[in-house]
């Protein structure tokens, strides 16, 4: 292989990642046009088509997609490399990519992304924010972070919170026109704000566990109904400020709601609790620098275990 060759693949296996020129192009920050060129070149070496282009999408042909199989772990091993010099000098450094949902977003990282920018200023964060179990090593990210009971068994997983609890909650005005639940069969009667998920489109059905201790309480799940949807959780949290209906969501994400009354709990000893968040990553024999970095940052500021 020609090394003048490299540049064109790495921009082959990103444009694969994204599907799409536009946006492998603005990671690398140079023009679509350009990366499209270099596209074309390596095409013209190789004397093969790698992509089939529409104007609505880029996809792999048959023989790119057997192409990226075999390229694929050569760019890791190089992109490894480099991080094991990084090693050596004992600074962690390069792009560091995180899909999570919005929940774990809110909760985990976003509260601490400013200190962690502070202590190391050479590692730059991409968060994707997904709800679906994205294939991590397909898609180009260095971990993922899920709820534990959602990890793929493959993977090697980093605890780093305690289990978590449901609440469900409603506005006090939504409470002045409608009586509080006391069992979740009384949810029949009331206007539920209802989940829908981005990658099944499916909507949630709202958990619930019987009264009692110990996580030996049956489980069960309610299929609600009401006047409202939305994929995105900050949405249903100001929908059920506003009394637009009843929210069912970690007990973490809306303790501030709940703390100065713009939220009332109820049905609290019908209450799910769960396993917490995990960071999950693929079975590595050394992990990078600036993602063990990030792994012990998270679990210093999110007291995992305690």
């Amino acid at each position: 292989m020609d090394s003048a060759q490299l540049p064109a693949l790495v921009a082959f296996a990103n444009v694969a990642r994204h599907g799409s020129f536009s946006r492998a192009a603005a990671e690398a920050g140079v023009s679509a046009s350009a990366l499209s060129q270099s596209i074309r070149a390596l095409e013209a070496q190789l004397n093969v088509r790698l992509f089939n282009r529409t104007t609505r999408r880029v996809a792999l042909t048959e023989a790119g997609a057997q192409f990226l199989e075999r390229v694929r772990p050569a760019l890791s091993m190089l992109e490894a490399a480099y991080e094991a010099l990084d090693e050596t000098r004992g600074e962690p450094t390069g792009m560091l990519r995180i899909n999570l949902p919005r929940v774990a977003s809110d909760l985990l990282v976003m509260p601490h992304l400013a200190e962690f920018a502070r202590r190391f200023p050479r590692v730059a964060v991409e968060l994707a924010l997904d709800e679906g179990l994205t294939d991590l090593v397909g898609e180009g990210f260095d971990a993922g972070i899920r709820l534990g009971e959602r990890l793929a068994r493959d993977m090697v997983a980093v605890p780093l919170s305690g289990p978590l609890r449901i609440a469900v909650a409603g506005s006090p005005a939504y409470f002045e026109r409608y009586p509080k639940p006391v069992t979740p069969d009384d949810l029949n009667k009331h206007d539920c704000l209802r989940y829908r998920f981005s990658t099944s489109r499916g909507i949630y059905r709202w958990e619930f566990a019987e009264p009692g201790t110990g996580r030996s309480r049956r489980t069960f799940d309610v299929q609600t109904s009401g006047s409202f949807v939305t994929n995105d959780l900050r949405t249903m949290v100001h929908a059920a400020e506003q009394g637009v209906g009843l929210l069912h969501v970690i007990e973490d994400f809306v303790r501030p709601q709940l703390a100065d009354g713009r939220l009332v709990r109820v049905l609290d000893d019908w209450a799910l609790t769960f396993d917490g968040f995990s960071l999950y990553m693929p079975s590595r024999t050394q992990m990078p620098l600036k993602l063990r970095v990030f792994v012990d940052f998270l679990k210093e500021k999110c007291g995992a275990g305690r």
